[in-house]
C-alpha cells in the first residue's frame, strides 16, 4: 500500500512539472538573450553586423578593461549564463572579475573571480554537470541560476590581470516581465581565500551575513598544507549558525566527505546536489561542492557557514609531523575498541608519550581555504566585503 501511494504522489509530482512545459505564464513575459550579437537582447535586433553572417560572435578583453555585459532597466530573471574564453589557465579565471548589480545598487550583489563562481575551483577546469552549473566539456562555463530582479540589471567583466584575453564569448539568457512579486530575493555569490590561519580557528564559508534569505551552498576549495602529507584532511565539521547562533550552531555536520554525500575519504564524483571535481592526492588539491536545493536553508534574521580545519591520520604518522615542526593540536582519538577518546574533556598524556591513547588521531591544523558561497537575500547588495585584490586570488 505504501509503495502504491509512493507511485501515485511521484506521478503527479513529475505531471505537474510537466506541465510548466506547456502552461502559458502570466504576466506575458518575454524572452531575451544578450551576446556581443544583440547587447542587453534588443527586439529585433539580433545579428545585425555583416548582414546577419556571423559578425561579431567574440569580442577580445583587454587587460584592464572591463566590459558591461547586459544593463537593462524594468523586472525579469535571468535564467542561463553561458562563457568561454580562449584562456583557461587557473591565473586567467581567478585574474577575471565577474560583478553582478541589481536595482540600481552601487554594490555588487556577485562580486567573484570569474572560474570560482562557474564551480571551477582553484582555478582547474573539468568535465562537470550538476544541478546549477555546468562544463560539458571543460571549455565552457555555464550557470543556471535563476536570478531575478525588480528594477534593474547589470552584469560586469573585468580583465584585472596582466594577460589580454582575445576571444570572449558569452550569452545570458533572461525574461522580461511586467513585475516581481513583493517577496523576491535576490541572488548573491562571495569568494573569498585563507591562505593560513590560527590552529583551532576554521574557516568561514559565508561569513555572516544580514537579513531574511536562503542559503544555497557552496563550492570549496583546499590546497593542503604539504607539511601534513600522507594525511586525510577532511575530519572538519560544517556549521550553520543561523539566526542568532552563538557559540554553538544549529545545523552541525560531522565530517567534510560526510557533508557532500559520501564517506570514508573523498574521490572524484558527480551528482546533481554534491560532488568532488578534484581530488589530486598528488598536488594535495581538493575541490568540491553541496547546493541546498532538496534540503532547504532558510534564515530571517542572519546567517553564517563554516568548516572546521581537522585533519587525521594514525598516532606515529602524527608524531612524526610533530618531530617534523608542523603546526597541529591534537582533539580526538577514534579506535573500533574505545570510539572517541575525547582530549579536551579529561586528563591525558601528552602525544609524544607512551601512555598516549593509541588510535586514529584528529588534529586541528592549518591549510589554504577558499570558497564561493552562493544566497538569496531580501535585499539587492549585502553586507561583506568587496572581492580581494588579483594578487591574493592567485598568488
Amino acid at each position: 500500500m505504501r509503495i502504491m501511494l509512493l507511485a501515485i504522489f511521484l506521478f503527479f509530482i513529475c505531471t505537474a512539472k510537466a506541465q510548466e512545459l506547456y502552461i502559458m505564464p502570466k504576466g506575458n513575459p518575454t524572452s531575451h538573450m544578450s551576446s556581443f550579437e544583440n547587447l542587453n537582447g534588443l527586439k529585433g535586433q539580433g545579428g545585425i553586423s555583416n548582414q546577419s553572417a556571423k559578425g561579431n560572435a567574440f569580442e577580445s578583453l583587454p587587460a584592464g578593461k572591463s566590459k558591461t555585459l547586459l544593463n537593462i532597466k524594468g523586472a525579469g530573471t535571468i535564467q542561463r549564463m553561458w562563457f568561454t574564453v580562449r584562456n583557461r589557465e587557473p591565473q586567467q579565471l581567478r585574474s577575471l572579475h565577474l560583478q553582478i548589480f541589481w536595482d540600481n545598487a552601487t554594490k555588487p550583489a556577485v562580486d567573484v573571480p570569474f572560474g570560482d563562481f562557474f564551480g571551477v575551483g582553484l582555478g582547474r577546469t573539468t568535465i562537470f554537470e550538476s544541478a546549477l552549473f555546468s562544463s560539458p566539456e571543460g571549455r565552457s562555463f555555464n550557470c543556471y541560476i535563476p536570478m531575478p530582479f525588480k528594477n534593474e540589471a547589470r552584469v560586469v567583466l573585468t580583465n584585472e590581470g596582466a594577460v589580454d584575453e582575445m576571444l570572449l564569448f558569452y550569452d545570458i539568457d533572461f525574461i522580461r516581465a511586467n513585475a516581481q512579486p513583493a517577496d523576491m530575493l535576490y541572488f548573491h555569490a562571495y569568494w573569498h581565500r585563507q591562505k593560513s590561519s590560527a590552529i583551532g580557528a576554521g574557516f568561514d564559508v559565508l561569513p555572516g551575513i544580514t537579513g531574511k534569505g536562503r542559503y544555497l551552498g557552496a563550492n570549496i576549495g583546499v590546497n593542503a598544507d604539504t607539511s601534513y602529507r600522507g594525511s586525510w584532511f577532511g575530519e572538519g565539521e560544517v556549521k550553520m549558525f543561523i539566526d542568532e547562533d552563538t557559540k554553538y550552531p544549529t545545523i552541525n555536520g560531522t565530517g567534510t566527505e560526510d557533508y557532500i554525500g559520501t564517506g570514508w575519504g573523498q574521490g572524484v564524483f558527480i551528482n546533481r546536489y554534491q560532488g568532488c571535481t578534484i581530488a589530486d592526492e598528488a598536488k594535495q588539491q581538493y575541490c568540491f561542492y553541496r547546493f541546498h536545493i532538496p534540503d532547504q536553508v532558510f534564515f530571517y534574521k542572519n546567517f553564517k557557514a563554516s568548516i572546521q580545519q581537522i585533519g587525521g591520520a594514525d598516532l606515529e604518522m602524527v608524531r612524526g609531523f610533530l618531530k617534523k615542526g608542523a603546526r597541529l593540536q591534537p582533539i580526538t582519538v577514534a579506535n573500533d575498541a574505545t570510539g572517541f577518546v575525547r582530549l579536551f574533556e579529561g586528563k591525558y598524556p601528552e602525544i609524544m608519550d607512551a601512555g598516549f591513547p593509541s588510535g586514529w588521531v584528529n588534529f586541528y591544523r592549518s591549510d589554504d581555504y577558499s570558497a564561493t558561497a552562493y544566497f538569496y537575500l531580501d535585499k539587492p547588495q549585502n553586507n561583506l566585503p568587496a572581492l580581494a585584490p588579483v594578487a591574493e586570488r592567485i598568488n
